[in-house]
């Protein structure tokens, strides 16, 4: 029982697959994250210069 114990312990297959699971659902949270974040300053962005034109051009 020890030997299988141990075995399971050494093995690299198993936990390989789980690292990269793990690094790619890091990977597209942080995607997600990064888009979201750049939309929202984006758009900030957009209404920022769409009031400043309006305001100068007496709208």
């Amino acid at each position: 029982m020890t030997r299988y114990i141990r075995r399971f312990l050494t093995e690299e297959d198993g936990p390989t697959a789980v690292e990269y699971a793990v690094m790619l659902a890091l990977i597209v949270g942080l995607c997600i994250t990064s888009v979201n974040a750049l939309a929202q300053r984006t758009g900030e962005s957009f209404d920022t210069s769409a009031n400043e034109l309006s305001s100068v051009l007496g709208n």
